[in-house]
């Protein structure tokens, strides 16, 4: 991911003979390559000097191929994804020595076996910027961008990496079927082709598939996807009903529709990253284990959610949390991202820490910190009032709600402690990058000194 050199194992100091032989036979023979897009089509460029040329000049030719205007130079960056790791790439890397380096950064940012990495091979993507902001992409008018855009967007809800509530997944498909398949279907021309392409096309896998268990084994799977058509089409009326109005029937108002939805949940435009954080202790035996959890992280904020039940456990605004990275100390030990934030518990204002277990935690802290220096830069620039808005941010609280965007902090285990003005026993991880060392206002609760070992609550 983007940030501190120091993202990426450098490269080998003396490379060996072959090595320096490949790298200057690309350089000066023309080569073939592949840059994927989220539509999961690609493009196909036959370039000379490909192993010196950095991922900025590698963006002119894509952005040539796609006819993509100079307006949007910004809006995309190359990535390099695996089902091990997803990397984006700084606009100085070079694509062609980051891919011979690809093992490398497995066993630096993964758990994965060996025999894993040895056989795994990132694919280069063509993919949105995680630094974009989202108020640039609503002043966008290209359709072939926002074409991009949209693809990458319905990727990530049908995959379930943007979590959303059913009658938000089901108008998110129903835009899909007028962009994808046109305004002017009856009911059953509708629904023939919704199952031509298969019901998966247009909403979640989690909620098209069904969830399993008891009811559902007894409703039978043919059941469900009869009656998630029938919610489809129905939709999809009223989105055609609406378009019909006005001039939303063009494919841009609806392309700029299905985004501006998606603009709504918290964590659009993320990079994503994989963890585990404590499961509560539960039973007789009080046995907790941990639970796999995908880290957002984006301009806004930083996102934990829930892999297998796809909702948010915990969101927050950077201006309401601190961070650290521990590295392990001893063999055995995890590269740990801790994330601190105010909680309640009993009425009682306290400080959370949540730990999350990861290898990529590195990445993360490189990352949050990055995006905290970015938004630094840009509230210097602007008024005072913008000052008054993020302290009125600070001081909202999280609330327990059904919505699967909505923290569920009751199910995290964290470890909580006040400041009572007496000494405190439980250890606070120290802020070698806290948010708030950049804060123009002081935090709203007292700084915490580390006294003895955190006991884990």
């Amino acid at each position: 991911m983007e940030g501190d050199d120091g993202d990426f194992p450098p490269d080998p100091s003396e490379p060996s003979h072959s090595q320096r032989g490949s790298v200057a036979s690309s350089v000066t023979r023309a080569q073939d390559l592949l840059v994927y897009l989220a539509s999961d089509s690609a493009v196909h460029l036959t370039l000379e000097g490909l192993g010196c040329m950095n991922a900025q000049e590698l963006g002119r030719n894509v952005r040539e191929a796609l006819n993509i205007p100079n307006s949007a130079v910004d809006v995309f960056a190359f990535w390099f994804c695996s089902p091990l790791l997803d990397l984006q790439l700084k606009p100085k890397h070079l694509p062609y020595k980051l891919c011979r380096q690809w093992q490398d950064l497995l066993y630096r940012f993964t758990e994965a076996p060996a025999e894993d990495i040895s056989q795994d091979e990132p694919c280069l993507l063509f993919k949105r910027n995680v630094f974009y902001s989202r108020s640039k992409e609503l002043q966008i008018e290209d359709e072939g961008v926002l074409r991009l855009l949209y693809d990458e967007a319905k990727l990530n809800i049908l995959e379930g990496r943007y979590p959303c509530d059913p009658e938000h997944w089901l108008k998110l498909g129903a835009l899909s079927c007028a962009i994808e398949l046109g305004t002017g279907l009856d009911d059953q021309a509708l629904t023939a082709a919704v199952r031509e392409k298969k019901l998966s096309s247009f909403l979640p896998a989690h909620a098209a598939l069904g969830g399993g268990g008891f009811l559902s084994t007894l409703r039978g799977r043919g059941g469900r996807n009869a009656e998630m058509e029938q919610n489809l089409v129905k939709e999809y009326r009223s989105v055609c009903s609406s378009a019909a109005t006005g001039s939303n029937q063009e494919p841009i108002a609806l392309l700029r529709q299905y985004l501006g939805s998606c603009h709504t949940l918290p964590y659009y435009g993320c990079a994503f990253f994989m963890g585990e954080i404590d499961k509560p202790a539960q039973g007789l035996l009080h046995r907790g284990g941990r639970k796999a959890v995908s880290v957002g992280i984006s301009l806004e904020g930083v996102y934990v959610m829930d892999v297998k039940e796809k909702h948010v456990l915990l969101g927050l605004k950077f201006s309401e949390l601190s961070w650290d990275h521990s590295y392990p100390e001893t063999e055995g030990d995890s590269h740990i991202l801790w994330l601190e934030f105010d909680g309640e518990e009993a009425g009682v204002p306290v400080n959370k820490l949540l730990k999350i277990y990861s290898k990529q935690a590195e990445l993360m802290s490189g990352l949050i910190e990055f995006c905290v220096e970015l938004r630094s830069v840009g509230e210097s620039a602007a008024t005072g009032t913008d000052g008054e808005k993020t302290r009125e941010r600070r001081q909202g609280k999280l609330r327990r709600q059904s919505s699967v965007v909505c923290s569920r902090v009751h199910s995290l285990n964290t470890i909580s402690y006040v400041d009572d003005g007496k000494e405190i026993k439980r250890l606070k991880p120290k802020r070698a990058a806290s948010f708030f060392t950049r804060q123009a206002q002081p935090p709203t609760y007292s700084a915490v000194q580390v006294t003895e070992s955190l006991e884990q609550g």
